[in-house]
């Protein structure tokens, strides 16, 4: 069967996108990606905050916006408005699903509770981003680095001596769309049986713990003893009751590290990861010129090399820096020995393997021109993906208005007169 015969995976599927900024839109964008269609409302005039949020080219979008809103529609509503709530109301009758990741109580307070969509179209899905699930902070706003530190990642991210560190992975924000988008799906496969919509809820706070959820792991091993993988307890520090932050200890239980590579003093980023795999140990000692090391009772086995290991990664840092961090990763592989160059962002938006994948994908913009973007991250054999640009502000006023919702050009000109859809002060 020639790939991709049967349409997208998400082809039927019509989503009400509420979202702003990132952690709705990195959902809906990932839809759209598996073929939904994706209609963004957003504010007349304005718009999603982030159009205008970082500009790199004075009157365009900028590439916050159009990095996180490809494949989609937009459209221009007034909610206040009344034709501008009839509108929205006669979308939620022809949408499977309504997105959203307002402030606690927004969607509410437009009239649009749950019980109310729900009146509306009983099959509808509503699923939204909170900062945090029911509790004391239910109300309270949440961005990715507060999202990341109530999740505990930053407590658990940096070296000991120093203080938490957020990490430059949207965790909390990109990390919970992710989530909210499996919910999403999950949630259509269930009303394939029980032709019932229902509630998807992701708080940013549970995404960013399911994603540090070792770190809970280690929470509940520190009751028991030392956590022996850890490079402090081979260099004798005391741990104290909660999970130290680890430096670039490897979370997996293999002592690894980042080395210098050549060319460091001049390059941020010419570093290695490097795992000292007792599998493979054998192989890194003749690798790195100590084959003395395999029979060495002070190194021949994990715990005898746990007290060392500051001295062993010094050891083989001697012998990275003699060699590129390409250099280092072909040798590497040549046995098995799993490491990881630090490619910057400017390497990855280079290689043209990512290219080839649809990993990295050049789009071009009516009004920008080129620009680079992430592409889907899930492969589906039989499901092509086809990066689009992201919307024009209102760019689908007009189709979403006649072709999806039935309106007349007639009923069409006097929404238009009316002010529902533009910034026109009533």
């Amino acid at each position: 069967m020639p790939w991709g015969k049967n349409g997208k995976a998400l082809d039927g599927v019509r989503i009400l996108d509420f979202t702003h900024v990132q952690s709705g839109p990195t959902c809906t964008q990932l839809l759209g990606y598996m073929g939904a269609d994706c209609i963004k409302v957003e504010r007349p005039g304005t718009g999603d905050i982030t159009r205008g949020q970082l500009r790199d080219i004075k009157g365009v979008d900028s590439l916050y916006f159009t990095m996180l809103n490809g494949n989609k529609r937009s459209i221009t509503v007034d909610s206040k408005h009344p034709k501008g709530k009839a509108i929205i109301e006669r979308l939620i009758k022809v949408c499977d699903v309504l997105v959203e990741n307002f402030a606690p109580g927004t969607l509410d307070r437009m009239g649009f509770t749950w019980e109310r969509v729900h009146q509306l179209n009983p099959r509808m899905i509503m699923a939204s981003v909170k900062g945090f699930g029911p509790g004391p902070y239910e109300e309270c706003k949440v961005y990715e680095n507060v999202a990341q530190c109530a999740g505990g990642a930053a407590s658990t991210t940096g070296f000991r001596e120093g203080p938490p560190l957020v990490t430059g992975a949207q965790i909390g924000d990109s990390g919970t769309g992710l989530h909210l988008a499996l919910g999403i799906v999950a949630a259509l496969y269930q009303r394939n049986r029980t032709g019932r919509g229902q509630r998807v809820l992701c708080a940013m706070q549970d995404g960013v713990l399911n994603l540090a959820r070792v770190k809970l792991r280690d929470q509940q091993r520190l009751k028991h003893g030392p956590l022996e993988e850890y490079s402090q307890f081979g260099e004798g520090v005391a741990f104290g009751k909660s999970v130290p932050r680890a430096g670039n200890d490897s979370g997996g239980g293999q002592p690894g590290w980042i080395l210098k590579c050549k060319g460091w003093e001049t390059d941020p980023d010419a570093y290695i990861y490097f795992i000292t795999q007792a599998p493979v140990w054998g192989e890194i000692c003749d690798l790195i010129g100590k084959p003395e090391w395999k029979t060495d009772p002070n190194y021949a086995t994990p715990p005898a090399r746990l007290p060392r290991l500051k001295q062993i990664f010094g050891t083989i840092e001697e012998w990275t820096k003699t060699k590129t961090k390409f250099e280092v990763m072909t040798l590497c592989n040549e046995h098995d020995i799993p490491v990881g160059p630090i490619l910057s962002m400017k390497e990855i938006a280079e290689e043209q393997s990512l290219r080839d994948t649809g990993t990295v994908v050049e789009v071009d913009h009516p009004k920008r021109g080129k620009y680079l973007t992430v592409g889907n991250p899930i492969k589906l054999s039989d499901s092509p993906c086809d990066v689009k640009y992201a919307p024009l502000l209102g760019e689908h006023n007009d189709e979403v208005l006649t072709k999806v919702l039935g309106y007349s050009a007639k009923e069409v000109a006097e929404i238009k007169a009316s002010g529902a859809m533009s910034a026109t002060e009533k």
